[in-house]
């Protein structure tokens, strides 16, 4: 097999430099998430996944998916907000043992109370990148995820917050 190992150096800098880029992004938007949450006596894990279930209750296996975590993790925060009024389990007709996770009317509440941040963040976002380039960010990542997904053999990978 014939390799250039420059550019097999090349490829594994930019995949090392975009892992690097990723990792120190996901912890800025946790802490900007942790931040924005706070008015709605929220963390930024039950934002989350109280967000996950706004449109439509799902199974904390869903949820798992949808976010890319452990199942495990989502079920101990479901169960927190369960246990704090902000969510409810509900059955599901499809699977009788997994029940449905959905936000209470407490829930929708304090998400609601983090709407003026969040636009308030996603307005300064937008101003600093430009709205084309904040749109293309969007899709370039969306992009990388699905590559990812891929490369471990996922077939659903999710392109949705």
């Amino acid at each position: 097999m014939n390799t250039d190992h420059g550019q097999v150096r090349e490829q594994q800098d930019l995949f090392s430099r975009t892992a690097l880029g990723v990792f120190r992004l996901n912890g800025q938007l946790l802490s900007v998430a942790e931040e924005l949450a706070r008015p709605g006596g929220l963390t930024a894990a039950w934002w989350q996944v109280l967000g996950a279930v706004l449109r439509e209750p799902l199974p904390v296996a869903g949820i798992a998916r949808a976010m890319g975590i452990t199942r495990q993790s989502v079920q101990r925060i479901a169960d927190l907000l369960v246990s704090k009024g902000l969510a409810e389990y509900v059955p599901n007709p499809a699977h009788r043992r997994a029940k449905l996770l959905r936000p209470t009317d407490e829930g929708r509440a304090a998400v609601a109370k983090i709407g003026p941040g969040h636009a308030e963040a996603a307005a300064r976002l937008a101003a600093a990148l430009g709205e084309a380039e904040f749109a293309e960010t969007v899709r370039v990542l969306e992009r990388l995820s699905r590559a990812v997904a891929q490369l471990e053999g996922d077939a659903e990978p999710v392109t949705e917050p």
